[in-house]
């Protein structure tokens, strides 16, 4: 258990929380919100003892690791990706690469083989006979493909880089687990499955900062809300934390009401009986209970959402875009193949699909900053176009303030409309005047949205456009781009922001594009399994599937023959799991009996190890189709009633 006591933060004259004292128990799953700038990453910092609070105590159990995800994946240039995760267990990294050094020496004297008997076991006890295994189904979790897995980092972009340290994080599986936005550089297909596996696999504690609403839904047990100030614990997911915050609210605001009202009471009768002999007593004790009364002080939440508002001065034609066989690449590699649409006006258009497919490619296609190398394309008849970039730094350079910035784009407007505006999206007092170049992420971003909001075009072309902001920004985007009268092309991974705007969907995948006219549930219950490619079907879909009526006397008879067949499998797949396990333990043995590395040829040795780790993969493989048939076999039991 990670303890708080009276933890304090300030950051000169600012302070970011006080006085503060929390427990994180064991197994449960901390969701960190609030505002940007309220510091949640301070409090992450401060729990794994890479900053020091101003006061106050952390106290986490001697024994227990802590994993936080690194930023630094250039000291692994040179490593294949599959080492870099395999590195996450140092203890057992250096047991496997001790061990294989030994064997490859040909030594075969007595200290050489108790040496090699020390490492099999702290091998075994780490269980390094499936590490490899493990690893490389946590990198393909995380979308790195296996033919990457024994490529050098240098050949993955940034993005994926981070992925690979993410991936050696989760198999270090550490006590206690601080993740930092990880959802960042994800698309998602691999936060679904990160998800599933934060909250079905990971038995630690885990603490986590996160912006996509659906991912804390899906994963936090409890939520930490700093706000006023303080962290206050929340028990549930998000969507719970939020009608919990607000009831807490109302009664505070109730509360506060009522003892305002007795004050207004007390204080009139105070007034009116004052100087009235027979009532003078009475008024005067009201009067000091009147001054012993504490009204609760109603703090300031720091929880503030932008007002955003796209217009458009005119409307386009009512076809927007039609384009035909487009085509891109970079040398050797494809990026867009044979991409073919039409976006009618009004329309938001989603495009969705693996990191790396060419969603961004796309946008700048279309938008004419790279040229296409095949096919062709037109926007329709008065379309005017406002687009935000996924990097911010292309459209905001130089020295200019963020009011210059904004001015340069309506200089007919007076400086009240613009500083109007930008205090609409938070922008007000000082912070209009900072240089656009020392703007945050989030800072940015509403920057951004300011001048889209000035140009009032009839299309808006968003990329990632929800990276930088903080839960109520997106809330505030999703709600002014879902009002929008114009016709909207977004690139995003947030699956609450594409959920609540789009009504048409383009998928992008190596196959080339799926057009789906409709919502993203509609999507999902249609293509859902398809396109997570993923064993398990999405757990909105079963969720919100109707119940159905018992099952018919046909199907009851269908079921009892396949719950036969069930049964034979289950069987068989048990004879195989024991009789490799009983050859496993048997290899085992050898390898732990006594003077088995003095009287074995090394060759032999590496022999019998890899065939232990093709029966060890064999024997993973057997245990993951019979947990398969076990989960239909009780499916099948409960429609027969067995």
């Amino acid at each position: 258990m990670i303890s708080l006591a009276g933890l304090t933060m300030n950051y000169g004259q600012k302070v970011l929380f006080e006085d503060v004292s929390l427990s994180f128990d064991p197994g449960k799953r901390y969701g960190l919100v609030g505002a940007n700038g309220v510091g949640k990453t301070t409090l992450l910092r401060i729990l794994s003892n890479e900053e020091t609070p101003t006061a106050g105590v952390v106290s986490v159990p001697r024994q227990a690791q802590v994993g936080v995800l690194k930023q630094d994946h250039f000291q692994y240039e040179k490593e294949s990706v599959l080492n870099v995760v395999l590195r996450g267990r140092q203890e057992l990294w250096d047991a496997m690469h001790e061990k294989e050094h030994l064997l490859e020496s040909g030594q075969q004297d007595a200290e050489t083989g108790h040496r090699l008997a020390e490492l099999e076991g702290i091998i075994a006890e780490q269980d390094g006979y499936v590490a490899e295994s493990f690893a490389a189904e946590l990198l393909a979790g995380l979308g790195i493909g296996n033919a990457y897995h024994p490529g050098p980092m240098s050949a993955l972009s940034g993005g994926f880089k981070l992925r690979v340290l993410l991936a050696q994080l989760l198999f270090r599986r550490p006590d206690v687990l601080m993740l930092d936005e990880p959802t960042n550089h994800l698309d998602i297909v691999s936060i679904k499955w990160l998800e599933a596996f934060l909250r079905d696999q990971f038995n630690g504690t885990l603490i986590f900062i996160s912006h996509d609403r659906q991912f804390l839904n899906s994963v936090a047990t409890h939520i930490v809300d700093i706000d006023y100030q303080e962290l206050r614990l929340y028990p549930g997911n998000y969507e719970q934390f939020l009608d919990a915050k607000a009831l807490n609210e109302e009664q505070k605001k109730k509360l506060i009401e009522s003892q305002e009202r007795k004050v207004a009471e007390m204080q009139a009768f105070v007034d009116r009986f004052r100087y009235k002999a027979t009532k003078a007593r009475q008024a005067q004790s009201r009067a000091k209970m009147i001054d012993k009364m504490e009204i609760p002080e109603i703090k300031r939440s720091s929880r503030i959402a932008p007002q955003l508002r796209f217009e458009q001065t005119r409307p386009s034609g009512k076809v927007v875009l039609q384009a035909e066989g487009l085509s891109k690449s970079y040398g050797p590699v494809s990026v867009l193949e044979n991409i073919s649409l039409e976006i009618e006006r009004g329309e938001r258009v989603a495009l969705i699909g693996p990191n790396g497919i060419g969603k961004s490619t796309l946008l700048k296609l279309l938008l004419e900053q790279i040229p296409a190398d095949a096919g062709n394309w037109e926007w329709g008849h008065e379309v005017s176009i406002s687009y935000f970039a996924q990097d911010h730094h292309e459209q905001l350079q130089g020295k200019t303030s963020a009011y210059e910035w904004l001015y340069q784009y309506a200089p007919q407007e007076t400086v009240s409309f613009i500083r109007g505006l930008l205090g609409r999206v938070l922008l007000s007092g000082d912070e209009a005047m900072k240089q656009v170049k020392s703007l945050s992420g989030g800072e940015s971003a509403r920057l951004l949205f300011a001048r889209m909001m000035l140009e009032k075009r009839n299309v808006l072309v968003l990329d990632e456009p929800t990276n930088h902001l903080d839960l109520e920004g997106v809330d505030a985007l999703a709600e002014a781009v879902a009002q929008y009268p114009g016709t909207v092309l977004v690139v995003s991974h947030d699956r609450h922001f594409v959920r609540h705007i789009a009504t048409h969907i383009l998928e992008l995948t190596p196959e080339g594009a799926r057009n789906f006219k409709g919502s993203y549930d509609e999507f999902l219950e249609r293509f859902g399994d398809d396109y997570l490619s993923r064993d398990q079907a999405l757990s909105q879909t079963r969720d919100s599937a109707p119940a159905k009526s018992g099952p018919s006397g046909a199907e009851r008879r269908e079921a009892r023959k396949q719950l036969t067949r069930l049964e034979r499998d289950a069987e068989k797949l048990e004879r195989k799991i024991a009789e490799k396990e009983q050859e496993i333990e048997s290899i085992d043995a050898r390898f732990g009996a006594e003077d088995f590395y003095q009287n074995t040829p090394p060759e032999k040795v590496r022999e019998l190890e890899k065939y232990k780790q093709r029966l060890t993969n064999r024997l993973n493989d057997d245990l993951k189709q019979w947990e398969n048939v076990a989960e239909q076999l009780e499916k099948v039991k409960d429609l027969v009633g067995a």
